[in-house]
């Protein structure tokens, strides 16, 4: 069980993050948070009872803040915020966002900026080292005044309304679940209802769960564009320190060092540094995989760097500030995140599609420096590689479509109040899908460049390169007469995501 993760003020790293939403890790509110918690509350508290209104405690919301709710009504009006804002439609999202969503916002909520009640703040805790999921629908949020539809289903569910998935996987009703947990179900009290819901948790989550990811898949891109060059009989050399100096990029010279690294010791490699070798210079999609994949870790850098802000941020409307004054405020508003998810997607189509350009060039015969048609056994009888490539082609146009921006469109809702919105929470789910095609475009490259360096027997590659085809042929037979392929390239996927 990973180590308990505990919620103060004090801002959460990425990898707690993921610990929590991905391997179950427990949570647990602090002393210190429980006070700075009960402190705003007598705040709220305080404006609860005063006649002049205050958004979000005494008032409707959205454009309907004009509205003064009288205290006999204001439970009800928590109640039926979260019921009509649990208006999410399509798939269900993937249980580590959810996990992911629930731990994010209790993070906020124990900021002691939000003005709930302690016994709120517990009760989400419990729910979530349950382990009880609740649904939440792909389609809800605009990624401005929180991710509100996708919130309001775990508020929903905190009531004891909706479904949910237990510990066991089962889908039941929340209030069955939660009794048999052992988690009590919360009235909500003024101001509580908006604060369980107006946070950009659920873009954030996706963007840290998205980072650990691309970390992951940018060595991967590394390690098969090494094995593509070696397999080619290109050359290391355009890869050498002093040559990356001249253009200081750090994630460049990070791609560079670990290929030179890679290609270390390579009999393949050596077998054509002689005066006879004729070749020049290699194609760029060689040539320039430094170049490629260090911006995407650059451009990652940024968006972690981002993510850190975030995940040291109170996100609510209104906030409980120190000295008592209840505001409002924009900061609510995900574009922020929204840019970077936009910017991570656009560097994993461009990614995918340098790796596809080297596929191509291991399978064309004119271009392969000595290897036959498609990798084939016998080519014309067999189509050897051929059509997987062809699913990567098709996967990586989807990439393509995937990389054009969610956060430059933006529609008027809530009668105009709400009139420019983010779209963070849809790039969000963009990006995911792009991950896992970029899962599938490097596993196609993997098993290709893997079986160009089995043809190239008797040199061997690699010390670092040898292993990576070890591992894979665990799995994944070497060359010979063709085979079912789709379950060899879920195998490279399975291979890559265990990293």
């Amino acid at each position: 069980m990973p180590d308990t993760v505990l919620l103060d003020e004090i801002a959460l790293s990425r990898d707690q993050v993921v610990a929590v939403a991905r391997r179950g890790a427990p949570v647990r509110v602090t002393d210190t948070a429980k006070a700075a918690v009960r402190e705003s509350r007598t705040h709220i508290e305080r404006l609860a009872d005063a006649e002049t209104p205050t958004y979000g405690v005494s008032t409707g919301f959205g454009a309907l803040a004009t509205r003064h709710i009288r205290p006999d009504r204001r439970a009800a009006l928590q109640r039926s915020l979260i019921r009509s804002h649990a208006a999410g439609a399509g798939p269900e999202v993937e249980r580590e966002v959810v996990r992911a969503l629930m731990l994010l916002r209790l993070h906020t909520l124990a900021s002691g900026h939000t003005g709930v009640r302690a016994e709120t703040i517990e009760s989400l805790a419990d729910l979530l080292n349950a382990d009880i999921v609740p649904i939440v629908h792909e389609y809800g949020s605009l990624g401005c005044s929180g991710d509100l539809a996708p919130l309001s289903s775990i508020a929903l569910a905190l009531i004891g309304e909706g479904e949910v998935y237990d510990a066991a996987g089962n889908r039941r009703p929340a209030a069955e679940a939660m009794a048999d947990a052992g988690v009590k179900t919360v009235e909500l009290a003024e101001k509580e209802g908006l604060a369980l819901i107006n946070g950009t948790d659920g873009m954030l989550g996706m963007l840290t769960l998205a980072i650990a990811d691309i970390t992951r898949l940018l060595d991967m891109a590394d390690l098969t564009a090494a094995m593509s060059v070696e397999a080619l009989l290109g050359t290391d050399r355009v890869f050498a320190a002093d040559l990356q100096a001249l253009r200081p990029h750090p994630g460049q010279a990070t791609s560079a060092a670990r290929m030179t690294e890679l290609l270390r010791g390579s009999e393949i490699m050596q077998s054509h540094r002689g005066p006879d070798c004729n070749r020049v210079q290699d194609a760029y999609s060689l040539r320039c995989s430094p170049q490629v994949h260090g911006a995407a870790r650059d451009t990652l850098a940024h968006a972690d760097l981002v993510a850190g802000r975030e995940l040291a941020s109170v996100i609510d409307n209104p906030v409980v500030l120190d000295d008592g004054r209840v505001e409002s405020n924009g900061n609510f508003h995900g574009a922020p995140v929204a840019y970077v998810l936009d910017f991570l997607a656009i560097c994993v189509a461009d990614v995918a599609s340098i790796a596809e350009r080297r596929t191509d060039r291991m399978l064309d015969v004119s271009r392969s420096h000595g290897l036959p048609p498609f990798l084939a056994d016998d080519a014309g009888v067999d189509s050897g590689y051929m059509i997987a490539h062809y699913t990567q082609a098709a996967v990586v146009s989807e990439l393509k479509r995937l990389a054009v921006p969610a956060s430059v469109d933006s529609i008027p809702t809530s009668a105009m109040q709400e009139d420019h919105v983010s779209m963070g929470w849809s790039a969000a789910r963009k990006l995911r899908r792009a991950i896992d095609g970029l899962t599938t475009v490097l596993a196609i490259e993997l098993l290709t460049a893997a079986r160009a360096l089995d043809l190239r027997a008797p040199l061997h590659p690699a010390p670092a390169t040898a292993e990576m085809v070890a591992r894979l042929r665990a799995s994944v037979p070497g060359p010979g007469p063709d085979r079912h392929l789709a379950p060899e390239i879920a195998a490279a996927e399975d291979l890559i995501r265990a990293g």
